[in-house]
């Protein structure tokens, strides 16, 4: 823990005392609008507190977590049950779950402070762009708290609270991909009529045959490693079910009438809708019960590599750092970042994220005032470019992720003398990207269907 808060102080050092965003802008830094610092702001908490998250769980760890009272005492016994619990096996797990419990306390909290916030304005408008040191104290507070939690029933009850909202920040992962491919595609395709058209529709094609092999190239590979000529049938049943959904979609995105409605829809964001669609799937898979139809990564390369067969790993080992979590970490963060950082055009997107760029968000604040400092400039006065209290909802459920990613999904068994992973996580998962196919067949279909609005 001391370690822990050492990186905690650093962290408080580097920001004002009870100053607004615009005193987080180093003299290096470019004028910017004060939504984004505070956004980024935000972020790098819970970048703080996944970085201490996996600190907790590293090895070497445990003798100092069994030094805190009460926490875990060589085999506690749990109320209600017989037996006792495996120290051993789950003690990184329940420091993970107590920390993130403080992460989600804190932005929860802050979700239901902010609610109804119009502008900059509002006296809750101050407390969200300013006062840096005082949150960070209160969140230092709350997750030093949570590790004094009885054990009891915490850890599973917590479990579900973790698993719907996780699967929750699914659906915001999605949302915010489907937003990036559509300016993403957009951006290309104006680029390309503006100039140069033959070199940027050569880069468009390029990245749109990328994606699509390596789609191709992770289908191939999961039926061949997850699935067994007489067994796993759940996974040949997903696996094929996505992949046609995919091809559904990517025939959609090229329809006439589809094209004629969005002149920017192409393949491009179907390809990455399709790509993140596999990511998921295979992110399902590593979380099926059944050992067979769920090699770890290990032996998949020691299978291409030699004919000696590996045998696999025992349900009662936790293997905290695999593949599937440390992509699942890398795409949690880059989604963080676009969350602080978008301003989107695409009006169905930004209000299902209750996000819009008002007018007097727009302009150019590169250049510095007059006196040369560099400051985030209130671009709220008139009107908030995002809700408050929703961005902390998606950090709320982002906590959550972040727990869920680090533990791989795992739940205690019942006499809590190991964990394994749950046929709940594989459902979570894979339902997610059938809501993800949707709403982006959504995106497509909407300005056909509600042919009234302007969806321009």
């Amino acid at each position: 823990m001391g370690a822990c808060l050492a990186i905690c102080s650093l962290a408080s050092c580097a920001s004002c005392l009870c100053g607004g965003a615009s005193c987080l802008l180093c003299s290096c830094c470019p004028s910017t609008k004060n939504s984004v610092v505070t956004r980024l702001t935000y972020g790098i908490f819970l970048l703080l507190g996944t970085i201490i998250s996996c600190i907790m769980i590293a090895p070497g760890i445990e003798a100092q977590l069994k030094k805190i009272p009460g926490f875990c005492e060589g085999g506690a016994s749990i109320p209600f049950l017989q037996g006792k619990v495996n120290c051993d096996v789950i003690v990184g797990y329940k420091s993970v779950y107590r920390m993130c419990f403080g992460l989600a306390g804190f932005f929860f909290l802050f979700t239901l402070i902010m609610i109804q916030v119009k502008s900059s304005k509002d006296p809750r408008g101050r407390l969200q762009n300013g006062f840096w040191f005082f949150k960070f104290l209160a969140l230092v507070g709350i997750t030093v708290g949570a590790f004094f939690i009885p054990d009891g029933t915490f850890t599973t009850v917590w479990f579900y609270f973790g698993v719907v909202g996780a699967f929750c920040f699914i659906l915001i992962q999605l949302l915010l991909l489907i937003d990036f491919a559509h300016s993403w595609n957009q951006a290309w395709v104006q680029n390309m009529e503006d100039g140069n058209s033959k070199c940027w529709f050569i880069a468009l094609l390029i990245c749109t045959v990328l994606n699509y092999l390596l789609a191709i190239a992770a289908v191939t590979v999961l039926y061949i490693f997850y699935t067994q000529p007489d067994d796993c049938t759940a996974n040949k049943v997903f696996i094929s079910l996505n992949l046609i959904f995919c091809i559904i979609v990517s025939v959609v995105s090229i329809l006439p009438k589809i094209q004629e409605a969005q002149p920017h829809s192409g393949l491009l964001q179907a390809s990455v809708i399709t790509l993140y669609t596999m990511y998921v799937t295979w992110s399902a898979m590593t979380n099926e019960p059944e050992r067979k139809c769920n090699p770890s990564l290990l032996s998949i390369v020691q299978q291409t590599t030699s004919n000696t067969t590996v045998a696999p790993p025992s349900n009662s080992v936790v293997q905290w750092w695999d593949a599937q979590s440390v992509v699942g970490l890398v795409i949690f963060l880059l989604c963080v970042l676009y969350a602080s950082i978008r301003s989107s055009n695409n009006a169905q997107v930004n209000k299902l994220m209750m996000t819009e760029e008002s007018e007097s968000s727009k302009g150019n604040f590169a250049v510095p005032p007059e006196d040369g400092l560099h400051r985030a400039v209130d671009n709220e006065q008139d009107a908030v470019t995002y809700s408050y209290s929703f961005f902390h909802f998606c950090l709320f459920l982002a906590s959550l992720y972040i727990m869920m990613t680090l533990t791989n999904w795992y739940r205690p068994t019942s006499d809590y003398s190991a964990v394994q992973s749950a046929w709940s996580a594989v459902w979570v998962k894979i339902s997610s990207s059938w809501i993800g196919l949707l709403l982006y067949l959504w995106t497509l279909v909407a300005p056909l269907v509600l042919s009234n609005r302007d969806f321009s």
